[in-house]
C-alpha cells in the first residue's frame, strides 16, 4: 500500500510516497464457547506478510485444545489475565492491561482462558514473514526524528513494535516509515476507532492530531 503525491488524509499529511496438527497446520482456531473463534469476520487483514484478527474475548471460559504455528503480536484492548495450560500440566499466567502489546511465540497444543470482569477485544497479528536481521532504518526513522511521539515497545527479527502518542492538537516531525506496518488504534481518533486496524506501506510524512484530546496507537513494522 503506497501513498504518493501530497494528498491529505484527516490527521496526516502525506509528503511523499516511498517506496490445529489437532486442527490444521494453518493454525485454524476452534475454541469452545466463551473464547472467540477464527471466523471470516474476525480476519481484518490477510497479506503475504501477516494475518490480523480482531476478536471479542469472553472471559472465564476455558477454550478447546489448540496450537499456534506462527509467531504473533497481541494487542489487548481490556484488562485481565491469560491462563495457558498445556497437556503435560504446565500452567502459565500473563497479566495484561488495555493497551498492552505482547510477543507470543509459536506454541504447541494448549488451552487458553481469560480471567476478566467482562468481554473485551484483542488484536492478534500472525506473522507470515521470515526473520530478517539485515534491516537498517533511515535517518528520518520516527524513533530518531520524532522521539516525543514515538517510543519502542520491543523489537526482534520479524517485527519492530512502536507506541505512538499525540497530545491534544499536537503536530509531529517529518519522519519516514521504511517498512510495511500494521496500525492498531487504542482509542478513537481521526483516522480510526478503538480496535480498528490498518495496513500502511512505506511513506515519509508529518502527522497532526486534530482532536482536543490525546490519542494513542500501536505501529508494528514488518521486517
Amino acid at each position: 500500500m503506497k501513498e504518493s503525491g501530497a494528498s491529505r488524509c484527516l490527521n496526516t499529511v502525506w509528503i511523499t510516497g516511498a517506496r490445529g496438527r489437532l486442527l490444521t497446520r494453518a493454525a485454524l482456531f476452534v475454541f469452545a464457547p466463551g473464547i472467540w473463534a477464527q471466523q471470516p469476520d474476525n480476519v481484518k487483514i490477510d497479506s503475504p506478510q501477516v494475518k490480523v484478527l480482531v476478536g471479542n474475548a469472553q472471559p472465564n471460559h476455558r477454550g478447546a485444545l489448540h496450537e499456534h504455528t506462527m509467531n504473533r503480536v497481541i494487542v489487548y484492548l481490556g484488562d485481565g489475565q491469560l491462563i495457558r495450560r498445556t497437556p503435560d500440566g504446565k500452567v502459565e499466567k500473563t497479566d495484561f492491561k488495555a493497551g498492552d502489546v505482547h510477543w507470543s511465540p509459536a506454541a504447541g497444543p494448549h488451552t487458553s482462558e481469560y480471567i476478566a470482569s467482562g468481554p473485551f477485544r484483542t488484536v492478534e497479528i500472525e506473522l507470515k514473514n521470515q526473520p530478517n536481521n539485515s534491516v537498517s532504518m533511515p535517518a528520518l526513522d520516527p524513533l530518531k526524528a520524532d522521539p516525543k511521539h514515538y517510543s519502542l515497545e520491543f523489537e526482534n527479527s520479524q517485527v519492530r513494535v512502536l507506541r505512538v502518542r499525540f497530545g491534544p492538537l499536537e503536530k509531529g516531525q517529518l519522519h519516514e516509515h521504511k517498512l510495511n506496518h500494521i496500525v492498531v488504534y487504542l482509542n478513537d481518533q481521526a483516522r480510526g476507532k478503538a480496535g480498528e486496524v490498518r495496513l500502511d506501506g512505506p511513506m515519509t510524512h508529518t502527522e497532526q492530531n486534530p482532536l482536543d484530546r490525546a490519542v494513542e496507537r500501536i505501529a508494528i513494522d514488518l521486517k
